[in-house]
């Protein structure tokens, strides 16, 4: 695998974490830990982040990646200490997990269970799987966006869950379980909100009566909102690695992968190299390339490269596009510190005129955690 990463790597022009040709004098020479040092530094008390949520646990699970690379002991006690407001002496989280998102955040439980060997770990990890064994799902077996939207299935929630309960699976000997809902979830939520121009539609509603579906047949959102897709960009590939190569739901899921290359290829901005809000409707003046989605499908797409399951010169130039577009948008600012700006705020299942007018942030979590998990596949 590192001899595949340098040869593809010097395919794409990248080097010592940065794109050849980026005008970046001032650039630092290790993004990822700028990012990181940089969001430290303006919340030297991890609580300042918020509450036990899946925007923190996103940003916290990218840092334990670069932690991995850079074994920054001050790294992993900031993840250790925010995940510690919540988790008390006995290993209990106050939190009823009747949705996905506040699922993601255990993923860190198992991070820390692993490092530290503290086994309030790995009890705050069972509560979040024992919900799992009896959270409401849709009859075909899609783990409901939350417990108040009846049957709907987001294409946010992946991410949210599954990768959480694969890899607590195969920490704690519950894999066989963890195989088969993991990949269900993944073939069912896909089946459901699978578009033909090679995107995925935001949510879907078993009961066809939700107010944001205009076709009751298929149940299906109208529109394609852009980090909803990433996330499921993103849970492929994180479960792909982790899945036996023989298990009979793989060719499945890379084949879910094939279907958003294309997509990500035949709309991606060429002048910017990065992704529209909503990624079909470039041509709206009100439309905006938003960062975070950007990340995670450059993301998927070098991802997919290095692994094999998609090869060519189209997903090449894309995911070095991609690359390229997203460094544009990350400046060291007067008082030394990065900004990250154009992520998309924390957004439901909408209509154009909402998904074009939600908060352009700066710093918001979404885009530093989706670009953490970028740099760190493509530039190290």
């Amino acid at each position: 695998m590192i001899r595949r990463r340098t040869v593809l790597a010097s395919t794409l022009g990248i080097t010592g974490g940065l794109l050849l040709g980026t005008a970046a004098e001032a650039a630092p020479a290790d993004w990822s830990r700028a990012v990181v040092d940089s969001t430290i530094a303006r919340n030297p008390d991890p609580k300042s982040l918020g509450g036990w949520g899946y925007t923190r646990g996103l940003f916290l699970y990218g840092t334990y990646r670069v932690y991995q690379r850079v074994k920054e002991p001050s790294y992993l006690a900031y993840i250790k200490r925010w995940v510690d407001y919540y988790v008390d002496a006995d290993g209990h989280i106050n939190h009823s997990f009747d949705n996905l998102d506040a699922m993601q955040s255990g993923n860190l439980l198992l991070i820390l269970h692993k490092e530290t060997g503290d086994p309030r770990y790995r009890t705050a990890a069972d509560q979040i799987r024992t919900r799992v064994t009896t959270y409401p799902r849709t009859s075909d077996g899609g783990m409901w966006h939350a417990t108040g939207k009846t049957n709907e299935l987001w294409a946010d929630g992946v991410f949210m869950s599954q990768p959480f309960l694969l890899r607590y699976g195969l920490a704690y000997g519950d894999e066989n379980y963890a195989y088969d809902e993991v990949t269900r979830n993944l073939a069912v939520y896909f089946d459901h909100l699978k578009a033909s121009n090679g995107l995925l539609y935001h949510a879907y509603d078993a009961d066809g009566d939700a107010p944001w579906s205009p076709n009751p047949t298929t149940g299906t959102s109208a529109y394609h909102w852009a980090r909803a897709i990433g996330w499921t960009a993103m849970t492929h590939i994180e479960v792909l690695d982790l899945l036996p190569a023989n298990h009979p739901r793989r060719a499945g899921l890379i084949a879910n992968v094939k279907h958003l290359a294309k997509g990500f290829v035949r709309f991606q901005e060429r002048g910017t190299g990065r992704w529209f809000q909503v990624v079909d409707k470039g041509s709206d003046v009100d439309n905006w390339t938003e960062t975070s989605a950007s990340s995670m499908y450059t993301l998927m797409l070098h991802a997919a490269l290095e692994r094999g399951y998609i090869a060519g010169g189209d997903y090449v130039s894309a995911a070095r596009r991609g690359y390229q577009g997203v460094l544009k948008k990350v400046k060291v600012n007067a008082d030394g510190l990065t900004d990250i700006t154009d992520i998309c705020e924390g957004t439901n299942v909408g209509d154009l005129d909402y998904y074009f007018a939600r908060k352009r942030n700066t710093n918001d979590l979404h885009g530093l955690g989706a670009f953490l998990l970028m740099n760190e596949q493509l530039a190290y």
